[in-house]
Protein backbone atom coordinates (compact mmCIF):
# COMPACT_ATOMS: atom_id res chain seq x y z
CA UNK A 1 0.00 0.00 0.00
CA UNK A 2 0.99 3.49 -0.61
CA UNK A 3 0.04 6.83 0.94
CA UNK A 4 -1.11 10.20 -0.95
CA UNK A 5 -1.35 12.88 1.54
CA UNK A 6 -4.32 15.02 -0.05
CA UNK A 7 -4.73 17.52 2.20
CA UNK A 8 -2.69 18.75 4.91
CA UNK A 9 -3.73 19.51 8.28
CA UNK A 10 -5.04 23.40 8.60
CA UNK A 11 -3.63 23.93 11.58
CA UNK A 12 -0.53 23.02 13.89
CA UNK A 13 -1.37 20.89 17.23
CA UNK A 14 0.71 23.51 18.92
CA UNK A 15 0.44 27.42 18.30
CA UNK A 16 3.25 29.63 17.47
CA UNK A 17 2.63 31.43 21.08
CA UNK A 18 3.06 27.96 22.76
CA UNK A 19 5.79 27.10 21.22
CA UNK A 20 8.05 30.50 22.16
CA UNK A 21 6.62 29.62 26.16
CA UNK A 22 8.61 26.80 25.95
CA UNK A 23 11.60 27.98 24.62
CA UNK A 24 11.40 30.79 26.82
CA UNK A 25 11.11 33.51 23.53
CA UNK A 26 9.43 36.81 24.14
CA UNK A 27 6.46 37.11 22.69
CA UNK A 28 7.24 40.78 21.31
CA UNK A 29 10.65 38.74 19.73
CA UNK A 30 9.95 37.64 16.24
CA UNK A 31 12.94 37.42 14.50
CA UNK A 32 12.68 34.22 14.74
CA UNK A 33 9.03 32.86 14.48
CA UNK A 34 9.47 31.86 11.15
CA UNK A 35 11.99 29.68 12.05
CA UNK A 36 9.90 28.16 15.02
CA UNK A 37 6.91 27.88 12.65
CA UNK A 38 8.73 25.99 10.48
CA UNK A 39 10.24 23.49 13.75
CA UNK A 40 6.77 22.84 14.81
CA UNK A 41 5.33 21.67 11.55
CA UNK A 42 8.73 19.57 11.32
CA UNK A 43 7.95 18.13 15.02
CA UNK A 44 4.41 17.15 13.78
CA UNK A 45 5.38 15.10 10.68
CA UNK A 46 8.36 13.48 12.18
CA UNK A 47 6.02 12.46 15.57
CA UNK A 48 3.53 11.24 12.50
CA UNK A 49 5.74 9.20 10.44
CA UNK A 50 6.98 7.95 13.54
CA UNK A 51 4.12 6.73 15.08
CA UNK A 52 2.10 5.98 11.50
CA UNK A 53 -0.64 8.51 13.19
CA UNK A 54 -2.30 11.38 11.64
CA UNK A 55 -2.71 14.44 14.27
CA UNK A 56 -5.08 17.24 13.01
CA UNK A 57 -7.64 16.34 10.54
CA UNK A 58 -6.14 15.51 6.78
CA UNK A 59 -7.36 13.67 3.69
CA UNK A 60 -5.08 10.91 2.37
CA UNK A 61 -5.36 8.25 -0.26
CA UNK A 62 -4.21 4.99 -0.47
CA UNK A 63 -2.87 3.47 -3.72
CA UNK A 64 -3.36 -0.70 -4.18
CA UNK A 65 -2.27 -2.77 -7.10
CA UNK A 66 -5.39 -5.10 -6.22
CA UNK A 67 -7.95 -5.78 -4.22
CA UNK A 68 -7.23 -8.49 -1.43
CA UNK A 69 -8.43 -12.04 -1.95
CA UNK A 70 -7.17 -12.53 -5.84
CA UNK A 71 -3.38 -13.27 -5.34
CA UNK A 72 -3.30 -17.63 -7.23
CA UNK A 73 -0.23 -19.95 -6.67
CA UNK A 74 1.91 -19.80 -9.98
CA UNK A 75 5.66 -20.36 -10.24
CA UNK A 76 6.54 -17.14 -9.16
CA UNK A 77 4.29 -16.99 -5.76
CA UNK A 78 4.41 -19.30 -3.27
CA UNK A 79 1.70 -20.90 -1.68
CA UNK A 80 1.82 -19.43 1.47
CA UNK A 81 1.97 -15.92 0.07
CA UNK A 82 -1.15 -16.93 -1.72
CA UNK A 83 -2.54 -17.54 2.12
CA UNK A 84 -1.01 -14.58 3.68
CA UNK A 85 -3.22 -12.55 0.52
CA UNK A 86 -6.60 -14.28 1.00
CA UNK A 87 -8.17 -12.20 3.39
CA UNK A 88 -10.19 -9.59 2.38
CA UNK A 89 -10.01 -7.29 4.45
CA UNK A 90 -7.89 -3.86 3.61
CA UNK A 91 -6.24 -2.29 6.55
CA UNK A 92 -6.00 1.49 6.37
CA UNK A 93 -2.43 2.58 7.52
CA UNK A 94 -2.35 5.83 8.45
CA UNK A 95 -4.46 6.09 11.94
CA UNK A 96 -6.98 7.05 13.26
CA UNK A 97 -9.68 6.90 10.41
CA UNK A 98 -11.95 9.05 11.03
CA UNK A 99 -13.80 8.53 7.96
CA UNK A 100 -13.84 6.89 4.03
CA UNK A 101 -14.62 9.43 1.18
CA UNK A 102 -14.61 6.61 -1.85
CA UNK A 103 -13.01 3.20 -2.85
CA UNK A 104 -12.23 3.77 -6.76
CA UNK A 105 -10.46 1.12 -8.81
CA UNK A 106 -9.39 0.14 -12.66
CA UNK A 107 -11.99 -2.01 -14.66
CA UNK A 108 -11.14 -4.94 -16.27
CA UNK A 109 -12.01 -2.63 -19.71
CA UNK A 110 -9.60 0.16 -18.40
CA UNK A 111 -12.31 2.01 -16.51
CA UNK A 112 -12.36 4.35 -13.40
CA UNK A 113 -15.47 2.82 -11.33
CA UNK A 114 -16.66 4.09 -7.89
CA UNK A 115 -17.66 1.63 -5.37
CA UNK A 116 -20.91 2.24 -3.69
CA UNK A 117 -20.57 2.56 0.09
CA UNK A 118 -23.36 0.43 0.62
CA UNK A 119 -20.70 -2.54 -1.10
CA UNK A 120 -18.20 -2.40 1.59
CA UNK A 121 -17.92 -1.57 5.49
CA UNK A 122 -15.52 0.16 7.42
CA UNK A 123 -14.42 -0.79 10.46
CA UNK A 124 -12.98 2.36 12.95
CA UNK A 125 -13.14 0.10 16.10
CA UNK A 126 -9.35 -1.84 15.77
CA UNK A 127 -6.01 -0.25 16.55
CA UNK A 128 -5.86 -0.18 12.95
CA UNK A 129 -8.78 0.72 10.57
CA UNK A 130 -10.06 -1.65 8.25
CA UNK A 131 -12.12 -1.90 4.98
CA UNK A 132 -14.16 -5.12 4.15
CA UNK A 133 -17.09 -6.45 1.28
CA UNK A 134 -20.46 -6.11 2.90
CA UNK A 135 -22.29 -9.28 3.75
CA UNK A 136 -22.73 -10.40 0.27
CA UNK A 137 -20.56 -8.76 -1.53
CA UNK A 138 -17.21 -9.31 -3.08
CA UNK A 139 -14.68 -7.18 -4.39
CA UNK A 140 -14.60 -6.09 -7.60
CA UNK A 141 -11.66 -7.50 -10.41
CA UNK A 142 -9.55 -5.03 -11.42
CA UNK A 143 -7.29 -4.86 -14.59
CA UNK A 144 -4.15 -6.63 -14.01
CA UNK A 145 -1.34 -3.47 -13.82
CA UNK A 146 -0.11 -1.78 -10.89
CA UNK A 147 -1.99 1.09 -8.65
CA UNK A 148 -5.38 -0.37 -9.52
CA UNK A 149 -7.39 0.66 -6.32
CA UNK A 150 -7.26 4.04 -4.51
CA UNK A 151 -9.07 4.94 -1.25
CA UNK A 152 -9.24 8.55 -0.39
CA UNK A 153 -9.77 8.21 3.54
CA UNK A 154 -9.91 11.04 6.53
CA UNK A 155 -7.31 10.73 9.43
CA UNK A 156 -6.57 12.29 12.54
CA UNK A 157 -7.88 13.31 16.08
CA UNK A 158 -10.15 16.13 15.05
CA UNK A 159 -10.06 19.28 13.15
CA UNK A 160 -8.52 21.63 16.73
CA UNK A 161 -5.09 21.78 18.21
CA UNK A 162 -7.65 20.40 21.20
CA UNK A 163 -8.00 16.96 19.73
CA UNK A 164 -4.88 16.05 19.51
CA UNK A 165 -3.58 14.04 23.02
CA UNK A 166 -1.84 15.67 25.34
CA UNK A 167 1.34 13.68 24.55
CA UNK A 168 1.94 14.39 21.39
CA UNK A 169 2.13 18.18 22.32
CA UNK A 170 3.83 17.26 24.39
CA UNK A 171 6.72 15.55 22.77
CA UNK A 172 6.56 18.19 20.13
CA UNK A 173 7.56 20.64 22.34
CA UNK A 174 10.16 18.83 23.73
CA UNK A 175 11.33 17.87 20.12
CA UNK A 176 11.36 22.15 19.59
CA UNK A 177 13.37 22.75 21.99
CA UNK A 178 15.83 20.76 21.08
CA UNK A 179 15.69 21.54 17.01
CA UNK A 180 15.51 25.22 18.39
CA UNK A 181 18.95 24.91 20.41
CA UNK A 182 20.51 23.57 17.19
CA UNK A 183 19.06 26.10 14.88
CA UNK A 184 22.98 27.51 13.61
CA UNK A 185 22.21 24.05 11.46
CA UNK A 186 18.09 23.84 11.06
CA UNK A 187 17.98 27.35 9.49
CA UNK A 188 19.79 26.48 6.35
CA UNK A 189 17.70 23.66 5.66
CA UNK A 190 13.87 24.63 3.85
CA UNK A 191 12.11 22.00 5.98
CA UNK A 192 14.25 21.64 9.15
CA UNK A 193 16.23 18.17 10.09
CA UNK A 194 14.66 15.83 12.96
CA UNK A 195 17.63 13.29 14.24
CA UNK A 196 16.85 10.51 16.33
CA UNK A 197 16.93 10.90 20.00
CA UNK A 198 16.39 7.66 21.70
CA UNK A 199 14.95 8.48 24.97
CA UNK A 200 13.09 11.26 23.47
CA UNK A 201 11.35 9.03 21.09
CA UNK A 202 10.79 6.27 22.81
CA UNK A 203 8.34 8.30 24.69
CA UNK A 204 5.92 7.75 21.68
CA UNK A 205 6.63 4.23 21.48
CA UNK A 206 3.27 3.26 23.21
CA UNK A 207 1.29 5.06 19.99
CA UNK A 208 3.16 3.57 17.33
CA UNK A 209 0.35 1.66 14.57
CA UNK A 210 1.14 -2.15 14.69
CA UNK A 211 1.64 -3.35 11.24
CA UNK A 212 -0.50 -5.99 10.26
Amino acid sequence: MNLLLIDDAALEPVTLQEAKNSLKVDSDMTDDDALITMLIGTARRYAEGYTGRALVTQTWQATLDNFPGYAIPNAALSVSSAIRNAGSEIYLRKNPVKSVGSVSYLDVDGIWQTMPSTDYVFDPSGIVQRLSPAYGKAWPATRQQIANVRITFTAGYGPSASDVPENFRHWMLLRINTLYANREEVAIMTRGKVDPLPFVDSLLDYLKVPVI
